[in-house]
């Protein structure tokens, strides 16, 4: 039986900004729309009049035209508003003369360094370092590389680059040189933006030396910025000029803010795939599509509004880093963390949301389970009454992270999970204002994607009726623009369209509910196989996570030529170890709470959990291990050293094959 932790009230249902959009579209078309469902039913069905409607209701400046799709019926090959001239960065400034002595950006470093800054200051930094790039002699196209701390520098020097047409592509300063190497080597940078030094659990960290490294193995770059909210010190040995952020500012104090007016499909920014296994793809976002793409998940599916305070933990490194900066277009005010999550004894967001009052509170589902294991209970320690929302990202929101979140830290608000990816730089599905929050549900799909669910033959699967692809039947404006040094488009082609021709394959293995919602169930690439049948790795994970012996797992399948073997491996909580009892636990459990085909061939005791930098599971790099495949990229890994382990249980337990 389905259980709802939140429904919608009446002024969700008539004055929340969805709902209005909703009135909008119900009174230009003469059409009844009853409900969300049939609001994204008319979203993909009239796709150039929705997306039109949504330039002009969520407030984009700048020239739309009169042509808002061409060759629509082209999947790759749709055309958007292609008359449209404006600017992504104007666009998160026109409130700046209206909201001057404001805050716009909010900054804390853990609870060590607090920062703000107002509308007329980060218009006039803007404006400073637009200027100090056109003289080093930026151009539209040229790419700014920036290895920066969450901090309003970063969002700045995005901006600045917008202004002058520039591409801009961020690194978090906690990737490894060679992490960095494999993406900014790539795209070819001629300016390296840099945080020289941050703090982290309370401790300076000094990058100086990884800077220098990589400005000597990057012959494109011409000019260094460096930037810290700690104390400032030159980059040693740097082959190239460098400049500091106070110096910068102060050379072009004076400048005037002057926007280059491109068309929709103008690159704006490079994002990555996390390069596990092989050099990262480099998804090249248009400004088109991330603006009008970003305003509609905040107002529409966020309820976003002027001089609301939109969080959400994330990183330069992190498709949210760039998702939440476009709340500035709404007129938002951001509030920026950099630092540990759980410092404080993990109350150190709860008293960021305090001080500052977030609206919004974007955070991950790995963050959710450390303060669950930490157990916290904000609701006793904390007030959040400013809160309207609370969403998670970056893995399944597990069911009983959904019992936790309402029975620890929020009431009457929606829990949104949501879930997207780097190369859409947005969310295939979220949350929304106008549907039921149902425990482990995530709500809907997004407005305007034209979603499905597949089985392997490419036949739809109806709600109720089990897992399959994640697909998308139709164009969208956020699509990239291309991979780069993609010749040909065939690595972009082969990534999306290559399973079901004409249709965005997406990765997911995710089940459509008969409430409306999805569960997605891991990356279709990682899931296991019993009888022929594919389960879904996050299946096993809300099973095994919730018991207290567990602190974190990962399944994975080993397919040989007459058998389907599934391991699970576990890191066992603090004073627990894997017996015969707590197998029998947990296999009682996967029987009882998922199938027979859950139990597992083997549990595994694990010392660590291999995730990538963004916490993600890396389920692929330990299966390739498995079947003699290399992890080419283990640079991407957050603990790269925990694939020992597994590579020493292949060498032992199992008949590894040598890939080729």
């Amino acid at each position: 039986m389905q259980q709802i932790y939140w429904q919608p009230s009446p002024d969700d249902l008539t004055t929340s900004v969805l709902a209005r959009f909703k009135h909008m579209v119900e009174a230009q078309n003469d059409i009844v729309l009853p409900d969300y469902a049939a609001l994204h039913r008319w979203s993909v069905t009239e796709p150039a009049q929705f997306w039109s409607d949504a330039w002009d209701y969520c407030g984009i400046k700048g020239h739309k035209g009169l042509v808002f799709l061409n060759d629509g019926e082209k999947f790759p090959g749709a055309q958007w508003f292609p008359e449209a001239r404006f600017n992504y960065a104007e666009n998160l400034l026109k409130c700046a003369d209206e909201l001057a002595d404001e805050v716009a950006i909010h900054f804390w470093a853990e609870d060590v360094v607090k920062q703000q800054l107002t509308w007329r200051q980060v218009n006039n930094q803007v404006a400073a370092l637009a200027a100090w790039l056109r003289a080093c002699g930026v151009r539209p196209g040229d790419r700014v590389a920036a290895l920066v701390a969450n901090t309003p520098d970063a969002v700045i020097a995005a901006m600045a680059a917008s202004a002058v047409g520039a591409i801009f592509s961020s690194c978090s300063p906690d990737f490894g040189t060679q992490l960095v190497l494999d993406r900014f080597k790539q795209i070819e940078p001629k300016v390296l933006i840099a945080t020289t030094a941050y703090l982290y659990k309370g401790k300076k960290i000094d990058d100086r030396a990884k800077i220098s490294q990589i400005v000597a193995e990057l012959p494109s770059v011409q000019h260094v910025l460096t930037a810290t909210y700690l104390d400032y010190a030159p980059v040693p040995q740097t082959n190239v000029p460098q400049i500091s952020w106070p110096e910068m500012l102060d050379k072009h104090s004076a400048a005037t803010l002057a926007f280059e007016q491109l068309p929709f499909d103008h690159p704006l920014f490079i994002l990555y795939s996390s390069g596990t296994t092989g050099l990262p793809k480099c998804f090249v976002h248009s400004q088109g599509g991330m603006l009008l793409r970003h305003m509609v998940e905040h107002q529409l599916h966020c309820d976003v509004r002027k001089k609301d305070i939109v969080f959400y933990f994330t990183t330069c490194g992190w498709m949210m880093w760039n998702w939440q900066i476009s709340a500035l277009a709404s007129g938002a005010t951001l509030a920026l963390f950099d630092g540990s999550p759980v410092a404080r004894a993990g109350h150190v967001l709860f008293d960021y949301a305090d001080a500052v009052a977030f609206t919004l509170f974007g955070t991950s589902a790995p963050y959710v389970q450390a303060i669950r294991n930490l157990g916290l209970n904000p609701k006793k320690t904390h007030s959040l009454a400013s809160v309207r929302l609370l969403t998670s990202t970056g893995a399944p929101l597990l069911h009983e992270h959904f019992d936790y979140l309402y029975d620890n830290v929020v009431t009457d608000i929606p829990v949104a999970s949501i879930s997207g990816g780097s190369d859409i730089c947005a969310c295939f599905v979220l949350g929304n204002r106008l549907s039921p929050v149902v425990r482990g549900e995530i709500q809907g799909p997004g407005l305007g994607f034209d979603l499905d669910v597949m089985n392997e033959h490419g036949q739809p699967l109806a709600a109720g009726h089990g897992a399959g692809e994640l697909v998308c039947k139709k164009p969208f404006p956020n699509m990239p623009v291309r991979f780069w040094n993609d010749d040909g488009a065939k690595k972009y082609r082969a990534a999306y369209f290559e399973k079901f021709p004409g249709v965005w394959c997406h990765g997911d293995w995710i089940e459509k509910t008969e409430s409306g919602g999805y569960i997605i169930h891991g990356r279709s690439d990682a899931t296991t196989k019993r009888q022929g049948i594919r389960i879904g790795t996050a299946e096993f994970y809300n099973i095994i996570e919730p018991l207290p012996e567990v602190d974190n797992s990962l399944v994975v399948g080993y397919q040989t030529a007459d058998h389907d073997k599934i391991f699970v491996f576990v890191k066992l909580a603090q004073g627990y170890a894997l017996d015969d009892d707590l197998k029998t636990k947990i296999n009682t459990a996967l029987r009882h709470q998922g199938s027979p085909r859950h139990v597992p061939d083997d549990i595994v005791a694990a010392p660590d959990i291999p995730v990538t930098r963004n916490a993600k599971k890396a389920e692929m790099a330990v299966l390739n291990i498995f079947h003699g495949k290399p992890v080419t990229n283990i640079t991407a890994l957050a603990n790269p050293e925990s694939l020992s382990f597994y590579e020493d249980f292949a060498r032992t337990h199992l008949v590894v094959r040598k890939a080729g």
